[in-house]
């Protein structure tokens, strides 16, 4: 090996690191991420940091509330798809639902984007859909990182991550003490879909039974597979917060969101020791994908409660004398709203006790 100096030395963009490519991008998201101010936060970036005035969000004795969260194996889907302009709204929403259901408004948002070759345009769709998910959970995108590693992502591959803070006043956050009680109504939010969890078993299924993401989608007509299964995680913010600011509000009592573990692990998280839930299959309407799964991947039905969120992204716990005008002001709210479902004491035994079955 010779010890002769190169005559022109190494650069950090032969090692496969474009610091240029990397501020053109940073310019070219400012107009998006600007869009996402609210008050308390300019959202503007550049700086190592991003501020919030909590003073000026209107808050009197906040309870801060942090969440983090990715999309899992969904973002294989994105790559291969090259459809990079909605992954980014579940990356919101996989945080700011974790937060609504403990009562808190979202006030801002942070990013990571890793990948192995930064390519700008797929960089910039991505954040155009954390900027949507921002406008859409009403927080403010205040910052991020965007990072450039070859050797430990191959190629164009990239993941995320974000994290999430917001705020509750003391009095209001969720699930509210000793509230909780047996002969509780549930209520059951529709999802958009898969939402973002269960990918690793949804790209099982679609491996074996050969298909490929341009392919049309045997469950959604008029669009492809894996344009179907990127429709984007629903965020529950707005609707929520409205409920819980209306005077039948108090009626609600605790929230839970249907992520990974489905309702067997998700439901009881919330609940207070002693108590479980008894869960009407009968009453939920799963959409056509959970049904294309399950049969094309024999998936059966108690794997599929505790993997998917089988129709229902969100589950709300509330007094049974107010159901009927939380779940009104919910729908006026544009939500599709079902009864589940009511809380039981559960004693030693299991917690969700599913009665009838999907309609799968």
């Amino acid at each position: 090996m010779s010890d002769t100096p190169r005559k022109n030395g190494l650069t950090y963009a032969e090692s496969g690191v474009d610091i240029d490519a990397g501020n053109a991008m940073v310019e070219a998201i400012k107009p998006l991420v600007r869009a996402t101010r609210r008050p308390g936060a300019d959202a503007e970036i550049g700086g190592f940091g991003g501020l919030f005035d909590l003073r000026a969000a209107g808050f009197r004795d906040p309870i801060l509330v942090a969440a983090n969260d990715g999309v899992g194996t969904k973002v294989k889907i994105a790559i291969e798809s090259g459809i990079h302009d909605t992954i980014g709204i579940d990356l919101v929403a996989m945080c700011v639902n974790d937060l609504v259901v403990q009562g808190a408004e979202p006030l801002f948002f942070l990013d990571y984007f890793a990948t192995g070759k930064l390519e700008p345009a797929v960089g910039i769709g991505i954040v155009k859909g954390i900027a949507e998910g921002c406008r859409q959970a009403g927080c403010a995108l205040i910052g991020g990182e965007t990072a450039e590693m070859p050797g430990l992502y191959a190629g164009g591959d990239y993941d995320l991550a974000g994290f999430a803070v917001g705020a509750a006043e003391r009095e209001a956050l969720l699930p509210r003490a000793g509230a909780v009680a047996a002969g509780d109504t549930l209520l059951g939010l529709a999802s958009s879909g898969v939402h973002s969890n269960g990918y690793s078993l949804v790209r099982r299924v679609v491996a074996e039974a050969g298909l490929g993401w341009g392919d049309a989608a045997p469950f959604a007509p008029g669009i492809t597979l894996g344009a179907a299964l990127l429709t984007p995680t629903r965020i529950y913010v707005r609707s929520l917060l409205a409920a819980l600011r209306a005077p039948e509000g108090d009626g609600i009592r605790a929230l839970a969101h249907i992520t990974g573990g489905g309702f067997i692990e998700n439901i009881p998280r919330v609940l207070p020791d002693g108590f479980g839930v008894e869960l009407d299959l009968d009453a939920i309407a799963p959409p056509p994908v959970f049904a294309w799964l399950a049969r094309t991947g024999g998936i059966a039905e108690t794997e599929m409660l505790r993997t998917f969120n089988c129709g229902i992204g969100m589950v709300l716990t509330v007094d049974p004398a107010r159901a009927e005008a939380i779940a009104a002001r919910l729908r006026a709210e544009g939500e599709a709203v079902t009864v589940i479902g009511r809380i039981i004491e559960a004693g030693t035994g299991p917690r969700v006790r599913p009665r009838g079955s999907l309609a799968l």
